[in-house]
């Protein structure tokens, strides 16, 4: 008779490839006929648009551009400040064993720098240095034997296992739009410099829905038609809505945005303002923790019994931390003395990262870019200033086992010029720590009931204990079970066993 099963579906979210590679993005930008000749460049800063990502068979496609804003000192008889913005497109072909078009792909990007070198008074090439972070995974469905129904005899070995599900995945594409308002006073002649940054960042689930909402801040150095440089801050508020069934609030999701395109346009109907919008890509995975009550091993005193078990990763533990790391620095720049800052840009950089038992220990540095006016040249002017930071974040379960994956959001920055010269600086950063763990275990997908040709009959082995042994691998190798050999070798406690010691092993028809 065959042996009839219960089984059970798991979605099972695998990685199935991971590498970190570096993306240059070259190419040239003329100088329009109508603005002057560039003598040497004061500031380069750009953002990265993906415009297409694809996971093929063995490798990985992503398409994208570099938006480049380049500001430069002019050669006329002035000096003036001028300023030029061009894309950078770009392909990067990726090789990785294993994986297939049916999978799916994470990515995080980051612009480390630009360099410019000026070809002639007319043309400049560029080059963009990414780095980028892949991890492409598999969405597969497991299924597994739960139960087995129509067989008393049958000798089960369970284990309880909690693991993190995947429940599904979904995307959806927003627009941060706005238009941002100059001071009343400034007659708009150009931009210099355009910086996006996303704070705030907020996830709700409601109604089968995840509601994904952020702040974008957004930093524009422009040019007045007077020769000035000013800038203007404005917060545009991110929201988008993914759908996806059966959530809760106590599933956990993970969200991703990626810049798929941006347009800056000064407004001609409305004097004194540049209307911005910014495409963003959400993506999200959504996890639930589930108990599964897995059956490791079986056997049948009575019958031959054949089992197919498989291997699985699976993921678990996971978790999403936060902390909060303010910096109050004071910054002496010597050629900085009763100059005006145009502007300011922090970048964050994790340096090192090392996990302890429940705890998250980070080593980084800022990069602060302060734009400014030199009060001695009464040019605009860059210096660069680097400080170190160390943050230390609780985490509950974390161990050095686990997988971390770090963002660093700066949620504010405030800069304060003393009446000594020196900068006053506050900078608030949000770290943020994405923490799984992959552990390997071992399911049954398919019994078998083969032909039984030993005579069945009773008897009495005697066995001496080896390293290594347990109850369960006794039993299932003599045919008996736990409970008999307990029952007649007096045993009060299943797990333990000590080596050299005899037992009866009764074998039963």
């Amino acid at each position: 008779m065959a042996i009839e099963t219960l089984k059970e579906n798991l979605c099972v979210n695998q990685i199935i490839g991971r590498s970190k590679e570096n993306i240059v993005a070259e190419g040239d930008a003329i100088i329009p006929d109508i603005k002057p000749d560039i003598l040497s460049t004061i500031n380069t800063n750009g953002a990265v648009c993906i415009y297409k990502k694809e996971v093929l068979d063995g490798k990985i496609r992503i398409d994208g551009g570099v938006q480049v804003y380049i500001m430069y000192l002019a050669d006329d008889e002035n000096s003036n400040v001028r300023g030029i913005n061009t894309v950078i497109d770009f392909t990067k072909v990726i090789d990785m064993e294993n994986i297939n078009s049916n999978m799916n792909m994470d990515s995080n990007i980051n612009l480390k720098d630009i360099e410019c070198k000026i070809l002639n008074g007319r043309k400049i090439s560029i080059k963009a240095n990414m780095d980028i972070d892949i991890s492409v995974y598999s969405n597969e469905s497991i299924e597994f034997i739960k139960e087995v129904e129509n067989r008393d005899d049958v000798q089960i070995l369970n284990t309880m296992t909690t693991i993190d599900s995947l429940l599904g995945t979904g995307t959806t594409k927003v627009y941060a739009k706005d238009t941002v308002s100059l001071e009343s006073t400034d007659n708009l002649a150009e931009i210099l410099k355009f910086n996006i940054n996303l704070t705030n960042r907020e996830i709700k689930t409601s109604y089968n829905k995840i509601l994904a909402k952020a702040d974008m801040q957004v930093n524009i150095v422009y040019l007045t038609d007077d020769g000035r440089v000013n800038e203007v801050k404005w917060v545009i508020p991110v929201m988008g809505f993914i759908d996806m069934q059966n959530i809760s609030d106590n599933n956990l999701c993970n969200l991703n945005y990626e810049i798929k395109n941006i347009l800056l346009k000064p407004n001609s109907a409305e004097e004194h303002s540049i209307y911005v919008e910014v495409e963003f890509e959400i993506y999200c995975n959504v996890y639930e923790k589930k108990e599964l009550n897995i059956i490791q091993d079986l056997y049948s005193p009575s019958e031959n019994i054949n089992i197919n078990q498989k291997n699985i990763t699976v993921m678990q533990d996971k978790q999403n931390t936060e902390g909060v790391c303010v910096l109050k620095e004071k910054i002496i720049i010597p050629e900085f003395h009763n100059s005006k800052i145009c502007n300011s840009e922090v970048t964050p950089r994790i340096l090192k990262q090392n996990i302890y038992n429940d705890r998250i220990m980070y080593e980084g540095e800022l990069d602060i870019k302060f734009m400014y006016l030199s009060s001695v040249t009464n040019r605009v002017d860059i210096k660069v200033q680097t400080i170190p930071f160390n943050a230390n974040i609780e985490c509950q379960g974390v161990s050095p086992t686990s997988n971390l994956i770090t963002r660093v959001d700066v949620q504010n920055q405030d800069f304060v010029v003393m009446p000594d010269g020196s900068i006053e600086s506050n900078i608030e950063l949000k770290i943020n720590g994405d923490i799984s763990k992959m552990m390997e275990i071992k399911v049954i997908d398919n019994i078998e009931v083969l032909e039984n040709n030993e005579e069945n009959i009773y008897s009495i082995v005697v066995y001496f204990v080896k390293p290594g042994d347990t109850l369960w691998n006794i039993a299932k190798k003599f045919k008996s079970t736990i409970k008999a050999i307990a029952s007649v070798n007096g045993i009060e406690d299943e797990n333990k066993i000590n080596v050299g010691q005899q037992l009866f092993i009764p074998k039963f028809v």
